[in-house]
């Protein structure tokens, strides 16, 4: 069965990304764009453009939204997706945890799947659960996130989603010197349960995260580095044809890859 899909976002660089992906791969049908304008330049390939949701599922009626588009839309576009019956997609972060209940009670009420991914990279998710893995035996952690100086969010939603994981594994303490003291604010970084997370944002960095994990006499590093926006390609494709088959809220691409 060929899946229907529609794209949120197509100007952005991993808009564009996924047009290109979605339109090469056989198993897919790219129906439909959904943009703040209609011009076709930089999009092109004849795909219809739409600057209403609605209007985008009641001509096109995609299968799937794969959601490329920032924070402060996702969380309307996921809303009015799941009730028309299409299965979210969504590569952007910044949801509150009010916003993830919404949208959980509303999956439950459709009966139809929706995935949340902060990374769709393949080796940046085997990269969280390697972290997830080591904090049970290594469990002074700090996480070091470096991204583009565009991104608009710190820290990164691969960041949190790592720092949420290690919580599964880690007990709360605080980590450094008890009497600690930051000369400059911010110089430790943001602290999650005693966890510290620094944010690098500069020009040239596309996606990159290391988790440093401290012992007696040992240092562990785990990194994951994204050079082009290719590399969150493959999940998508794989969450889309997973979302199909699915009926709850997926939050995290670790789910569905064992």
């Amino acid at each position: 069965m060929v899946i229907k899909v529609a794209i949120a976002g197509p100007r952005g660089r991993m808009g564009k990304e996924a047009v290109a992906t979605i339109i090469k791969n056989e198993e897919f049908l790219l129906v439909g764009l959904l943009d703040h304008k209609k011009e076709e330049e930089n999009v092109g390939n004849n795909i219809p453009i739409f600057t209403s949701l609605e209007e985008l599922i009641e001509q096109t009626e995609p299968d799937v939204l794969v959601d490329l588009t920032i924070p402060t839309a996702v969380f309307g576009h996921a809303m009015t997706a799941l009730q028309y019956g299409v299965r979210p997609v969504i590569g952007t972060t910044g949801f509150t945890d009010l916003q993830l209940d919404e949208i959980r009670q509303k999956v439950e009420e459709k009966q139809i799947g929706c995935l949340i991914a902060p990374n769709f990279s393949i080796g940046a998710v085997l990269m969280m659960k390697f972290a997830q893995t080591a904090a049970k035996y290594l469990p002074d952690v700090e996480i070091i996130e470096m991204h583009h100086d565009r991104k608009v969010d710190a820290p990164s939603g691969t960041a949190i989603k790592t720092a949420q994981m290690i919580q599964d594994t880690r007990n709360p303490f605080e980590q450094g010197h008890p009497d600690e003291e930051e000369i400059f604010a911010g110089a430790r970084g943001a602290n999650i349960e005693g966890m510290h997370i620094h944010s690098v944002r500069l020009p040239g960095l596309v996606a990159h995260q290391q988790v440093l994990l401290g012992g007696e006499g040992q240092l562990l590093t785990i990194r994951h580095d994204s050079f082009d926006r290719t590399s969150f390609m493959s999940g998508i494709v794989l969450s889309i044809h997973e979302i199909m088959k699915q009926n709850t809220l997926i939050y995290g691409l670790e789910e569905i890859i064992l």
